[in-house]
């Protein structure tokens, strides 16, 4: 590879979803999860992080070895900059500029990446992110540079109704490959056009993450533990800012009273701007001396991973959370506000009915017993369906790697 690619739009590894992309496509890459790879030492990575101290943290040494991990520049960070690039923006209307600026080492003559790959594909799910996402990809396909989306999840009204649809199905013409994870996604973009030689569907490559078990907690019932997961993200989609909680105290509650099971949250995105840890306390703060319930610390994603495995069942929102139970084959609940989490339930069990509780729909803390009720009557079912969709799940998510390895070929 010898730094002809990049991997960008990662947000930083506090976030142990996009520690998990990185994780697992590293691992493909360099034979390191069965495949043959590419095991040269001189071959590396540039990895284009918001936070190089998080994936220092966090991602473990035998896939860093293979990473020159760079710092995104932070405009904001140095005023000086930031009014010189705002004036010449206004000038020239050149809108890529503060791109250039961000990703300045994907940008250098003689450091030009061959490929680069945008593994924050989810980031389309926001119209918020959409527009950088789009300036990242046309500057970099200004410069030469073959661009990717890797994983990507597309909500269909951002193709079809919203203001900017022009723009963003041009812009996913732009990219020379697009990798969806999720079958709702896939349809949405053939629909919209975009060419069936240039997307594909392929499973989320964090279904390959390694499992860690080295950090379960001393005393952990395994096998008999209710995993459960919650981000104040979804308090955006809820009509009713406090439902989600309250339903979460509820449910926590009604687990204690009728099952003999254990309790952990586990958060699995801790940045100060949008942290688990928030809301998880709030519920932990209400049975924190119950010794059945108990918080998880901040473990690194194939840890974590490691202790929801070792789960009887798992609730959680965040799509890597229960993207690490679904391939350890934990039946499990997710509160979705997304594409992603209908996508993702539709491609394993053929439906996302019953397997996704939208937040958008929650009113009342009832539907989240009643749906977990439903999961207890159908465990052993979940189990069944598991094993055969994720097993063919694992080997299709392997394609990712393929898919890279193609582009640079």
């Amino acid at each position: 590879m010898n730094n002809k690619l990049a991997f960008y739009m990662h947000a930083g590894s506090g976030n142990h979803g996009c520690e998990a992309i990185v994780d697992s496509l590293v691992r493909m890459l360099f034979g390191q999860t069965g495949t043959e790879g590419d095991p040269a030492e001189s071959s590396v990575i540039t990895l284009m992080t918001n936070s190089a101290q998080e994936d220092e943290q966090y991602l473990p040494q035998d896939v860093k070895n293979h990473l020159e991990i760079r710092e995104e520049q932070h405009i904001e960070q140095h005023f000086a900059d930031h009014v010189l690039y705002y004036v010449y923006r206004k000038i020239t209307r050149d809108r890529e500029s503060f791109l250039r600026y961000r990703l300045r080492p994907l940008c250098e003559k003689g450091s030009r990446p061959e490929l680069a790959v945008s593994i924050g594909g989810d980031n389309y799910c926001y119209p918020s992110m959409v527009e950088d996402l789009m300036l990242a990809n046309s500057m970099l396909k200004r410069q030469g540079t073959k661009t990717m989306l890797l994983g990507c999840s597309i909500e269909p009204d951002l193709l079809t109704k919203w203001d900017g649809r022009k723009k963003l199905i041009a812009d996913m013409n732009r990219y020379d490959r697009i990798v969806a994870r999720e079958s709702i996604t896939f349809q949405a973009l053939l629909d919209a056009g975009i060419p069936e030689d240039k997307v594909i569907l392929c499973p989320d490559p964090a279904f390959t993450l390694p499992v860690d078990e080295s950090a379960l907690p001393e005393g952990f019932q395994c096998g008999n533990t209710v995993g459960i997961n919650l981000s104040p993200m979804i308090e955006d989609y809820a009509k009713d800012k406090s439902i989600a909680l309250q339903s979460y105290e509820t449910l926590i509650g009604h687990i204690l009273a009728t099952t003999d099971m254990d309790v952990v949250l586990i958060p699995h995105v801790v940045w100060d701007r949008n942290n688990d840890r928030i809301p998880l306390g709030k519920l932990y703060e209400n049975w924190q001396e119950e010794p059945r319930v108990r918080m998880l610390d901040d473990l690194p994603a194939e840890k974590i991973k490691g202790v929801i495995a070792n789960c009887r069942f798992f609730i959680g929102a965040r799509t890597h959370a229960t993207i690490a139970a679904y391939s350890t084959l934990i039946p499990t609940l997710v509160i979705g506000y997304s594409v992603k989490a209908r996508g993702i339930a539709r491609d394993l069990f053929g439906t996302e009915e019953n397997y996704v509780l939208p937040v958008q729909t929650l009113t009342d803390p009832q539907q989240l017993i009643q749906a977990w009720d439903w999961l207890l009557r159908h465990e052993d079912e979940m189990h069944y369906t598991l094993a055969g969709s994720v097993s063919k799940c694992r080997k299709l998510a392997m394609e990712n790697g393929t898919e890279i390895r193609k582009m640079l070929s």
